[in-house]
């Protein structure tokens, strides 16, 4: 890379970087998501051979962002669980680990269990039953999509969208007990 590029280059990052990073951390959920989107963003307007190609670096810069935020969520729509988690005094306690957790000692966190459980088990009587079905199986259960798709005698691909539909659904359902979590 030419030192004229790398000039180029710094320039374009101190002209759109605070911009760019605001428009990527509104639509990621979390800030180290956002730092790697725009990681990416900065390592593929480096890769490339011929700035003066792009007639307008800004549009070319906003496009590469959304696309690799597509691209983050496409990979990460299995999950649901594991995106849940507040902080505790010796790290990240995910909600998964406050389910299994005694109770016995703190009415509290007996609260908030049963509190979660009520609002889940509400969540996922609303799905039609070959969501809930697949969903249970998957996150509760821990059988893999791909048994369940030869349990089943389905293809893997309509088990992969059942589950992401029952995801979206109890994500918007649980979305305001995660709320009330985060700011405890």
């Amino acid at each position: 890379m030419s030192s004229n590029q790398k000039r180029l280059i710094s320039d374009i990052i101190k002209e759109f970087g605070s911009q760019l990073s605001s428009f990527i951390s509104g639509r990621v959920n979390q800030d180290e998501d956002a730092q790697d989107i725009l990681q990416d963003v900065w390592y593929q307007l480096s890769r490339l051979t011929n700035m003066d190609e792009i007639e307008n670096i800004s549009a070319w810069l906003y496009r590469v962002a959304r696309n690799r935020i597509t691209d983050r969520y496409r990979k990460k729509k299995d999950n649901l669980l594991e995106d849940y988690a507040c902080e505790v005094e010796d790290g990240v306690l995910e909600i998964r680990d406050i389910l299994l957790l005694d109770t016995a000692n703190d009415p509290e966190l007996a609260l908030f269990k049963k509190t979660f459980w009520d609002a889940l088990l509400v969540a996922l009587n609303e799905l039609p039953e070959s969501q809930r079905e697949v969903f249970v199986l998957n996150e509760i259960d821990g059988v893999t999509l791909r048994e369940i798709a030869d349990r089943q005698q389905e293809g893997l691909k309509t088990i992969i969208s059942r589950k992401g539909y029952a995801v979206k659904h109890l994500r918007r359902r649980l979305q305001g007990l995660y709320n009330d979590l985060n700011k405890k």
